[in-house]
């Protein structure tokens, strides 16, 4: 699996597994994050840069250098996201509204846009787009960050059915809640704000999984290298959940 993988968000959690995995395989990696400490934290052998997805310049600097370095990408991982206000609805400010849409709709747009431009000259290539269970169900306390999630699938189906023709596959992959510090700190904000703890909040989300537990960032970096490989070279267009099934999408705190 010698390919050429751009991970964004690719310092820490799920883009790092996901960099690892591929790494794993053999591939070239190039991770772009905004925490410029989680990136000198990564394998010197890999590519780093630091910066904002949602930059139309930073994005186009990236990829000169990248075409210059590399003449062309394999497989985007387009995964780079913020969790957005936990409030309701009526509470929500503006500000944080559009931010939360464009880290987690512009940064694909501008990730794909330039991935389509390198990999239709090359006849091939594979557009991973990082969703969430939310943008399938809809997610109570967090209209942003589910808004933002169902814009991603519906981004993703469109690029499937731009690309396809050229050879370019394009999927989108839904985690549902996924153990780290990210997963743990909107269990702080939601116990706080509720008045209990986070091991209630814990069971409250577990409760309406099949499987009665979170699932790990590799679980989410083995699904991504699937659909990179020849073994999914004829999935495209999907919206793959990796969550042990959700069965009710509103979390009960017991």
């Amino acid at each position: 699996m010698n390919q050429r993988v751009l991970v964004t968000a690719g310092a820490s959690g799920i883009g790092r597994a996901m960099a690892e995995k591929f790494a794993a395989r053999g591939c070239q990696i190039w991770v772009a994050d905004i925490n410029s400490k989680s990136l000198q934290e990564c394998p010197e052998t890999w590519r780093k840069t630091c910066l904002d997805v949602t930059s139309e310049r930073a994005v186009g600097m990236l990829y000169e250098e990248l075409a210059a370095e590399w003449g062309g990408l394999d497989t985007l991982c387009a995964n780079a996201g913020i969790a957005g206000p936990t409030a309701k609805v009526e509470n929500i400010a503006v500000d944080d509204w559009r931010r939360c849409l464009s880290v987690n709709l512009d940064g694909p747009f501008l990730f794909a846009q330039h991935a389509a431009r390198l990999m239709k000259p090359a006849g091939g290539g594979a557009i991973i787009l990082t969703s969430s269970t939310a943008g399938i169900y809809g997610y109570p306390n967090r209209s942003p960050y589910a808004a933002a999630k169902w814009g991603v699938i519906g981004f993703m189906k469109t690029l499937a059915m731009e690309l396809g023709p050229y050879g370019i596959r394009a999927n989108a992959i839904c985690p549902g809640g996924v153990e780290g510090p990210r997963m743990e700190g909107v269990m702080a904000r939601e116990a706080a704000e509720k008045g209990t703890t986070r091991d209630a909040i814990y069971q409250g989300y577990t409760s309406g999984v099949s499987m009665r537990t979170f699932v790990t960032s590799e679980d989410v970096a083995e699904m991504a290298a699937f659909l990179a490989s020849d073994s999914g070279r004829f999935v495209s267009g999907q919206v793959i959940a990796v969550d042990g099934h959700t069965e009710n999408p509103d979390p009960k705190v017991p």
